[in-house]
């Protein structure tokens, strides 16, 4: 026995396995008996739904976020259950605070004690409000360059007319306008319905933070070829027939619709009616047509019904009282036929 021991190689072995246990049993009390760190797992929970707890018929809250990010680190298995099961909640308790500006600490609860929990961000700035309701009437909107060539917008309609708009009292003071903007493909030349969502901007057009009811609208556009009135002009043409003579001359269509491109419309300035004197042969009305214009789509009428008042003498003798054959407006014949 004293041989075995008085080797020097099993002294060295004892040696060695003593310090093992020495180095194993201190490294366990400094961790306190628990798992080593190598066997934790650490995890992160992304977009976790942050309650607040509030007088929310009352109040409005601002500057919370929707979500944050939680941080586990723990053993494993608890981590895995954690993240699988999302049993716990993350909070904010405003319950207690006055209107105005607070610093708050997000809170937790339901996580299992031997998992380290942090919170990304670990506190958010809010400002607490009184809570205002108040109802808007909605301007439907659409982009005008939308419309086709030879249409214009003739009306837009929204259905329903009103909503009604909650949200902290300093953004609805801030309340400018109250929009359904239309979306529609280039080249409109149908009326149509569209659903529209409302948008709630300041003076700025920002969006305002506001809850709308309902947040959908129903927008009727109407849409028409462009027109405009223009004035008729009678250009008499020809001679009356030997023994008539032409006392007056008179229309009820004193202007016609002109339909086309804006730019074309808008540089009509009259429609000429070419009336053929020697046509006329006895007094009643005569069909007068009427020109397209260069570059117009189509007329209102494209023709009008003029009067013509005559008496006769003798075949030498033809006139159109006091009248020429130059071109003249329907209400300039129409005075000086009066006058006669």
């Amino acid at each position: 026995m004293d041989k075995f021991f008085d080797n020097i190689w099993v002294l060295r072995a004892t040696a060695f396995i003593l310090a093992l246990l020495l180095f194993f049993y201190v490294k366990a009390e400094l961790t306190g008996g628990k798992e080593p760190t190598s066997n934790n797992q650490v995890d992160i929970i992304t977009d976790v739904p942050l309650e607040a707890y509030y007088d929310s018929e009352n109040l409005i809250v601002t500057g919370l976020p929707e979500t944050v990010d939680v941080t586990i680190e723990g053993p494993m298995q608890l981590v895995l259950q954690t993240k699988f099961k999302k049993d716990f909640k993350v909070f904010v308790d405003l319950s207690d605070l006055l209107i105005g500006k607070h610093r708050v600490t997000i809170q937790h609860e339901n996580f299992n004690p031997k998992l380290n929990v942090t919170i990304d961000p670990e506190a958010v700035d809010v400002v607490i409000e009184e809570k205002v309701t108040q109802e808007f009437k909605v301007d439907p909107e659409i982009n005008s360059q939308l419309i086709a060539e030879g249409y214009m917008l003739k009306s837009m309609t929204v259905e329903p007319s009103k909503v009604v708009v909650t949200g902290a009292k300093s953004a609805i003071e801030r309340i400018n306008y109250v929009k359904a903007t239309v979306s529609a493909s280039n080249g409109i030349k149908e009326s149509f319905t569209q659903e529209a969502n409302v948008k709630v901007l300041d003076g700025n057009l920002n969006k305002l933070d506001v809850y709308i009811e309902p947040q959908t609208v129903n927008v009727t556009v109407e849409v028409e070829e462009y027109s405009k009135s223009v004035p008729v002009t009678l250009k008499q043409t020809g001679s009356p027939p030997p023994g008539v003579v032409i006392r007056q001359l008179e229309t009820d269509t004193k202007s016609v619709q002109v339909f086309g491109p804006k730019s074309i419309v808008d540089s009509i300035k009259t429609l000429e009616a070419e009336f053929d004197l020697s046509q006329v042969d006895h007094s009643g009305n005569y069909e007068v047509n009427l020109k397209l214009p260069k570059g117009a789509t189509r007329l209102g009428t494209d023709k009008i019904s003029v009067r013509a008042n005559i008496t006769r003498t003798s075949q030498s003798e033809t006139s159109v009282d006091e009248t020429t054959n130059e071109e003249q407006n329907i209400d300039e014949s129409n005075s000086d036929a009066n006058s006669n």
